[in-house]
């Protein structure tokens, strides 16, 4: 009866739950695809982490749809399995006994047949007609009959229980195999639960490294903000940065990843981030602030994809394509801030006209005649940078995407 119900059961429930998995699947594989042709927004080196998380989450969809298959198959096979297994023992001694009576059908049709053939060589020879010999051969005449007629019946028997033998041995042939497929069955769901607790460490390690570097850029930016404020060229809204720091903090407690459906939402700009202060560049062209670079980081708002934390990115970050690349300025300006920091290395701010302020940090030098104070003209050099430049642009507390000024 509960064998009977839980077959109901999984008839009922396995079609659905497989085709929310393959739906789940399939909607996190078109998000992983879409995510390696858009995700634009943050460094590359996070970006390759958050891939790999969502990948991962990905093969642990595909793992636990396979597991779910396996349970459900190896519960509707259990009952035919014991009833196989139970039926296999039962052919298997049929079979010795069968063999058994085989062999000693086999001996003694040798022998009726050597009986046979010695009766009939003697019934062969000459007798000397006389009332003794007449029953002796009488007598053998009915004995060789008898031989013969219990020989065609032993070999009817022999060639009968051989046909029973074969019949037994194919049938457990049969049952061998639904059997050592069931067998082999568990050994792959034993196999996949390994897999699927490896991919969760796997995963929870990926989770941890993209942390850490979703923290240090965030850290970056603090940094960043709370310096230009000191110099009063942004204002810091204290709600709003209350907001986004409980925010995070939830986020980051979170042991759990987002429901599948909302894996992957890059570049959506959320309503929270409508305040901030931007504006358009309408002023001219002018240089880059290196000669030859990529782009790592763009300015835009963007949602995190695993931890769903908004970030609004005021500036961009270039990664040199040489090592130790000169950084120059990109207007003529007074420098108004020259100094190492705990978190962007070191930092040039540069005034120029109408209000607007370009910002170099992360440099990993500064150039020795570089100070607060002095004037430079566009394309100075005002230092190094071996990993990546992150260049920031304001203008009277607005923010502008520095690409503007150059592309």
């Amino acid at each position: 009866m509960i064998r009977l119900f839980l077959a109901l059961l999984l008839t009922f429930t396995l079609p659905h739950a497989k085709s929310n998995i393959d739906n789940k699947i399939n909607d996190a594989s078109k998000r992983i695809s879409s995510f390696s042709k858009t995700f634009s927004s943050i460094n590359e080196k996070m970006a390759d982490n958050a891939k790999a998380i969502l990948e991962q989450k990905r093969e642990i969809l595909q793992q636990e749809k396979y597991l779910q298959e396996l349970i459900a198959e190896l519960g509707e096979k259990e009952s035919s399995y014991n009833e196989n297994t139970l039926q296999l023992q039962e052919l298997k001694k049929s079979q010795d006994m069968l063999k058994k009576q085989q062999s000693e059908i086999e001996d003694e049709l040798i022998f009726t047949i050597a009986q046979t053939v010695s009766l009939s060589i003697i019934l062969d020879e000459k007798y000397t007609v006389n009332k003794e010999s007449l029953i002796e051969f009488e007598v053998l005449k009915s004995m060789l009959s008898n031989a013969k007629e219990k020989a065609e019946v032993l070999n009817n028997k022999f060639y009968n229980n051989s046909k029973d033998i074969d019949f037994l041995s194919l049938h457990a042939s049969s049952l061998e195999v639904a059997i050592s497929n069931i067998d082999k069955k568990r050994k792959d769901l034993l196999h996949t639960q390994a897999e699927n607790k490896n991919s969760l460490k796997k995963l929870e390690i990926n989770k941890e490294s993209y942390k850490k570097e979703l923290k240090k850029l965030l850290n970056k930016q603090d940094e960043l903000k709370k310096t230009l404020a000191k110099l009063n060229i942004i204002k810091i809204d204290e709600t709003r940065k209350a907001q986004e720091q409980k925010a995070r903090k939830e986020a980051f407690e979170s042991q759990q990843l987002p429901p599948d459906e909302q894996l992957l939402k890059v570049k959506k700009h959320g309503s929270s981030y409508k305040a901030i202060k931007t504006k358009e560049y309408k002023g001219a062209k002018t240089i880059a602030p290196l000669d030859f670079y990529t782009i790592t980081k763009e300015y835009g708002t963007y949602t995190d994809p695993i931890y769903r934390i908004k970030i609004f990115n005021e500036s961009i970050s270039l990664k040199p394509n040489e090592s130790n690349a000169k950084v120059k300025t990109v207007f003529n300006g007074k420098v108004i801030y020259a100094d190492k920091t705990a978190v962007l290395d070191n930092i040039v701010i540069i005034e120029h006209d109408n209000g607007l302020h370009t910002i170099y940090a992360n440099l990993s030098q500064i150039s020795p005649n570089i100070k607060t104070g002095k004037k430079i003209k566009k394309g100075y050099t005002i230092g190094r940078v071996s990993d990546e430049l992150i260049f920031e642009v304001t203008q009277k507390s607005f923010h502008i995407n520095p690409i503007r000024l150059f592309q």
